[in-house]
């Protein structure tokens, strides 16, 4: 079963035509209606829903309280629409359904009003606007169970009952309490920092669900980087040769930051034994769903993170207090969330994605706390260098312990005068995870919805549940603290943010782009005419270590640049009679959108400042653009 949840000041509709040809006459009476200040519920019965009419349609009056709760109201409005579903029950099990539905939520106490099924209705609704007034749901009866690949944790299950405090905490220290009042978020004056405001409006709402496309998404398939992939589950998807180009570029960036740090780089495997006792207990304090693999000799689950092969590692491991902090890590290609189908969006939030994961070990809590601000320095780098603008591109969400915040409160604000703008505070009254403090740095979309990339943690619980120890001063053996970093988060929402930037470039106006040392083509030479190909093609072999290309195909110059254009070329170089003559080159910059005169030497040195300490790659494909196939027809 499908639902759409709208929290109302009114739905209201009227009946049109019978839908189905078998379907009886509804009373005059029944033709029209009006429901006002309730939830209304939309409702498509699936075909799966047959097998269990009764169990679907008990889960869905126990989603539907869920939601009618958290909106604070007694009245429902059901309304049949089976335009949320390509795979509809037949009508007969579909109208047992949705009465069962409607005698379930009587029973429990509410107001329902159902309108007619089987019928065209007209309709208008007017929706509330507040963070939880629209969600939508994939329900599936209990009894026939969830799809069997996922095993949901016991965190995931806290994760949702969850009740903390938020507050924002600026530079200068003080926190402001925050609360939700008429769909708005109250406590703070958000004036010049809208993108915070929206960010903590997500937060606090806790809904994942997309209900709108992400700009970024018509992008990555109009670019023929990166597509969805229908012979796979969804969340997995196919990268075209620019798509793999940027993520291993992005890939290889964060290796060589990660070595320069000084991590150990280790590999781990992919699949994990459900019984073993330390991993048994750690997937019950992290919020994740488990992808499910039965092997030839035991049940196992595909790792979500790189958290529990590099503690299996560390446990083995000989340690003495003078080699701390010493930081493990590993670029896991990939790793897997079986993510609920109404979260995936792009490539925001997948099922399988490419983590860079670096654990310190570190001595004590002193030390980690240092340690984590070294780590902060390396990620602010990483990311300003990747193509950010640090830290207004970002908001960051902090989740800290009471107990945590009542003892180092000073480093706490330490981190927020260091950020250098207010951020968001989740804070707990128990530690139910194994951290005690916990910060995301989120990119906040067109849609208002916000990742999380660079993110780190203090763990205290993961050496003791391993077995992790090091011998201190006294020769004593001792269980050290963890810090989880992942630099720049999943390498899948580094190009989600850089193509939401684009995009929202491109609404304001100025032209949507990839940074240089990201974009495919970098320089595109276009010809004039057939007579200056050859020019063409000897002032793309004239600068070595760029992405040079030639458009050699017979089409006019306008349709030449219009398609660089297209393809976010960063450098446009068109080369005519004069040009191939005179030896210098008249250079289209898209940032800017001047059109120059240079000598080749000059294009290379600009070039040069956008590359360095970036790593390269060679084109993705072939230099001349008559030669390179469609990818997407």
């Amino acid at each position: 079963m499908r639902v759409l949840f709208l929290h109302t000041d009114y739905l209201e509709y009227e009946v049109k035509e019978k839908a189905l040809k078998g379907i009886g006459d509804i009373p005059e009476d029944r033709r029209k209606g009006r429901v006002e200040e309730a939830l209304a519920v939309f409702v498509s019965a699936e075909k799966r829903d047959e097998a269990n009419p009764a169990g679907v349609a008990a889960a869905a009056a126990k989603d539907v309280a869920d939601v009618a709760g958290q909106v604070h109201t007694r009245r429902v409005a059901l309304y049949p629409y089976a335009h949320l579903s390509s795979s509809l029950a037949a009508p007969g099990p579909a109208q047992e359904i949705l009465a069962a539905l409607e005698a379930a939520l009587r029973e429990m106490g509410f107001e329902v009003h159902a309108s007619p099924f089987g019928y065209y209705k007209s309709f208008k609704v007017s929706v509330k606007g507040h963070p939880l007034s629209e969600l939508s749901r994939e329900i599936v009866a209990e009894a026939a169970g969830a799809e069997a690949r996922e095993d949901v944790s016991e965190a995931v299950k806290a994760e949702a009952k969850l009740r903390s405090e938020w507050s924002v905490l600026d530079p200068g220290g003080r926190f402001h309490p925050l609360s939700i009042e008429d769909g708005q978020v109250a406590g703070f004056d958000f004036t010049g920092h809208e993108n915070l405001r929206r960010f903590a409006r997500y937060e606090m709402a806790k809904s994942r669900e997309v209900r709108e496309e992400p700009p970024h998404v018509r992008l990555m398939r109009e670019l023929e980087l990166v597509d969805y992939e229908p012979g796979s589950d969804p969340g997995n998807l196919r990268y075209y040769p620019k798509g793999r180009l940027i993520k291993g570029l992005l890939e290889a960036f964060v290796n060589e930051r990660i070595a320069e740090y000084g991590a150990l780089e280790v590999e781990c495997p992919i699949m994990y034994d459900f019984e073993h006792p330390a991993l048994k207990s750690y997937l019950n304090r992290f919020p994740a769903r488990q992808y499910v693999v039965q092997t030839p000799n035991k049940r196992a689950f595909l790792r979500f993170s790189a958290c529990f092969g590099q503690f299996l590692i560390a446990k083995d491991m000989v340690l003495s207090y003078k080699q701390l902090p010493l930081p493990l890590y590993e670029l896991t290609r990939y790793s897997f969330r079986a993510e609920q189908r109404g979260e995936l969006a792009g490539l925001r939030r997948l099922r399988a994605f490419t983590m860079p994961d670096c654990h310190a070990l570190c001595a004590d809590l002193e030390q980690a706390k240092e340690h984590m601000m070294v780590r902060f320095e390396l990620a602010w780098k990483l990311m300003e260098d990747a193509g950010f603008s640090m830290p207004g591109d970002f908001e960051v969400g902090l989740r800290i312990t009471h107990g945590f915040l009542k003892d180092h409160g000073d480093f706490v604000q330490a981190y927020v005068k260091r950020w250098g703008k207010p951020i968001l505070v989740e804070t707990w009254s128990d530690q139910f995870f194994y951290f005690v403090m916990k910060y995301e740095w989120n990119f906040v979309d067109a849609n208002e919805k916000a990742a999380a990339l660079t993110t780190d943690q203090i763990d205290t619980e993961n050496a003791k549940r391993f077995g992790i120890t090091f011998t201190d001063e006294s020769g004593a053996a001792r269980h050290p603290y963890i810090l989880h970093l992942s630099p720049s988060g999943a390498i899948e929402r580094v190009m989600y943010a850089l193509l939401e930037k684009a995009a929202a470039d491109r609404a304001a106006g100025r032209p949507p782009m990839l940074p240089v040392w990201l974009s495919p083509t970098q320089v595109r030479v276009i010809p004039v005419s057939g007579d200056q190909l050859g020019d063409a093609e000897r002032i793309a072999t004239a600068l070595p270590g760029i992405r040079a290309d030639v458009d050699d195909t017979s089409d006019t110059l306008g349709k030449k640049v219009r398609r660089a254009e297209k393809e976010w070329v960063p450098y446009i170089v068109v080369v005519g009679k004069k040009e191939a003559e005179s030896g210098r080159l008249n250079v289209r910059v898209r940032a800017t959108k001047e059109q120059r005169d240079v000598a080749i030497e000059d294009l290379q040195a600009e070039l040069a400042s956008h590359l360095a300490g970036r790593p390269t790659r060679p084109l993705p494909l072939p230099r001349l653009v008559s030669r390179r196939p469609t990818f997407r027809g």
